[in-house]
């Protein structure tokens, strides 16, 4: 899908879009990309900060993966977890939209009660 957003065009992928919202949807998911933000962490180091099981983080952690928001690495028997941010501009270009729609509306409301 191809969208006009002024002088701009934005390809926006709709499947992937998707699983970034699904992955963004939920606070535990969205506390282990700030935990990544830092920096990379291992699989039982983000476990470590919720009071859930490893299997719990680990079934986050694919959700994130599926979306293309935290990649892993084998580390001999651990697995090391990176943030990749990228795919989260799929999000903010479909936001954008809706930010210059709040933005005209609220200019359209000043003009009128100015009036």
């Amino acid at each position: 899908m191809v969208t006009n957003t002024g002088n701009r065009m934005v390809s926006l992928n709709p499947k992937r879009r998707d699983l970034v919202f699904r992955a963004i949807a939920d606070p535990t998911r969205r506390e282990i990309l700030d935990i990544l933000r830092a920096d990379q962490q291992t699989v039982g180091g983000i476990a470590h900060n919720f009071r859930m099981s490893r299997p719990a983080i680990s079934k986050h952690l694919r959700i994130l993966r599926s979306a293309g928001l935290v990649e892993t690495r084998k580390h001999g028997t651990q697995t090391q977890c990176r943030l990749n941010a990228k795919p989260l501009q799929a999000a903010d270009e479909w936001l954008r939209d809706y930010q210059t729609f709040w933005k005209q509306s609220l200019e359209s409301l000043k003009r009128h009660l100015e009036e």
